[in-house]
C-alpha cells in the first residue's frame, strides 16, 4: 500500500488490559469479570489525509480571497450536513477532468438543479483500487473552471472517489514543468476560493443520483488542514 494510504495501529486486547489494570490499580483479573480488563487501541501512524477526509482551505493555501485560509476547526458545521447530488463521470478518462459543461451534463442527467449547500459528489468508479500500488495515479479529477462553478452556484463541500480532487499529480507535475507556468499544478485546489473537498470516499455507486442527504463532519483537528471523516448518505425509505 502507497506511504500516503498507510494507517498503524497498535491492538491491546482484554487481556492486556487486565494486566494494565493490576499493574495500576493493584486490582487482580480474579476481581474483573471474565478476568478482563479494558481494550484499547493506539493509532502509531495517521495523517489527517490518509483515509477518507475532508480538506480545509488551510490545506491550499495559507489565504484566500485575500483574508486567511480557516483551518478545519474553523468551519461552520451546517457545511457539512446537507443534500447530495452524484454526478456520473466514470466515463471519463485518468487524467481528464471534469469541466464545468461537463458537471452541468451530469447534473441534467441526475435531474438536479444545483441549491446553496448542496454537497457535490463526483463519481468516478476509481475507488475499485483503493489501497492499490497506483490508486495516487488514478482519477479524471476536475478542473479550476469547474470547481468555481459549483462554488458560483453555493456549494461549499464538494466530493470525490478518487485519491485527489485535481487531475492525478504526476500528470500535472509533467504539463507545469513543461509549459512553465504557474496554475497549471494543483489548480483547482489553489483556485482562491473557500470550499471544502471530501477526498478518497467509497460507495457512491450504491447511491441515487439525488434525494438523499450527506453527513461529512470532520474530526474537530485544532489548527487542522484536514480532518478525517466517515462520510454517510442518509436515503430515505
Amino acid at each position: 500500500m502507497p506511504d500516503e494510504l498507510r494507517t498503524d495501529i497498535a491492538f491491546a486486547d482484554h487481556a492486556a488490559g487486565a494486566s494494565a489494570i493490576s499493574g495500576r490499580f493493584g486490582v487482580g483479573a480474579d476481581l474483573l469479570r471474565d478476568g478482563e480488563g479494558w481494550a484499547v487501541e493506539t493509532f502509531l501512524r495517521f495523517g489527517t489525509h490518509t483515509s477518507t477526509h475532508v480538506d480545509a482551505p488551510w490545506h491550499y493555501n495559507s489565504t484566500v480571497a485575500g483574508e486567511p485560509a480557516r483551518t478545519i476547526d474553523e468551519l461552520p458545521l451546517e457545511w457539512f450536513f446537507g443534500p447530495g447530488v452524484v454526478l456520473d463521470l466514470r466515463d471519463k478518462a485518468d487524467g481528464d477532468p471534469m469541466t464545468a459543461p461537463e458537471a452541468q451534463a451530469a447534473l441534467d442527467a441526475a435531474g438536479h438543479e444545483l441549491s446553496p449547500g448542496d454537497i457535490v459528489l463526483v463519481h468516478t468508479g476509481r475507488d475499485a483500487f483503493y489501497g492499490a500500488d497506483d490508486y495516487i495515479a488514478r482519477g479524471c479529477g476536475v478542473t479550476a473552471e469547474a470547481t468555481r462553478w459549483l462554488h458560483d452556484r453555493g456549494v461549499r463541500v464538494m466530493g470525490i472517489d478518487a485519491w485527489g480532487w485535481d487531475a492525478p499529480l504526476h500528470l500535472q507535475a509533467a504539463e507545469a514543468n513543461a509549459r512553465g507556468e504557474r496554475g497549471i499544478f494543483w489548480a483547482a485546489h489553489q483556485a482562491d476560493l473557500e470550499y471544502c473537498q471530501i477526498e478518497r470516499l467509497v460507495g457512491l455507486g450504491a447511491l441515487p443520483s439525488t434525494g438523499f442527504q450527506v453527513a461529512c463532519f470532520p474530526l474537530r483537528i485544532v489548527g487542522g488542514s484536514a480532518g478525517p471523516t466517515r462520510a454517510v448518505a442518509i436515503i430515505p425509505e
